[in-house]
């Protein structure tokens, strides 16, 4: 029972590192698209303004990729947690469970990423067409 429960720890560490991750994601996505709107701001140079895409876009794939592995690993505990003590061998490969997981292009558009990275490329939307009308 105690390998078990080591295994499970394992797990549950990486889906712990996962989650950070994505969340350090998240708030590195606002500051980078900040920092573009601030740099186009006082240079009044639209350039940036478009720059600003490259970030939001990739933070967004980026945050898909360690939202479905998360899941993954989650899917992986939950299979361990079934196991028999004997059969534990602590194996961390989730291509077992690869199956019962959305593929990573359904997770990067699943509800929760849209409302927030949405947001972002709507808010460069709207600087984008303001800034497009006040020039």
């Amino acid at each position: 029972m105690e390998n078990k429960r080591s295994h499970l720890e394992m797990i549950q560490g990486v889906v712990n590192r996962l989650s950070h991750n994505s969340f350090l994601l998240k708030g590195w996505s606002v500051i980078l698209v900040s920092a573009m709107f601030a740099i186009a701001a006082k240079d009044s140079n639209m350039i940036f303004i478009y720059l600003s895409y490259f970030p939001a876009i990739s933070f967004w794939g980026l945050d898909g990729y360690f939202l479905r592995q998360e899941r993954l690993f989650r899917a992986l505990y939950d299979h361990v947690r079934m196991l028999d003590a004997k059969d534990i061998d602590f194996s961390m490969n989730t291509s077992i469970i690869n199956d019962t997981v959305d593929d990573w292009v359904s997770v990067t558009l699943s509800k929760t990423l849209r409302v927030f990275h949405g947001v972002i490329i709507i808010t460069i939307i709207i600087v984008m067409v303001l800034g497009i009308i006040t020039n």
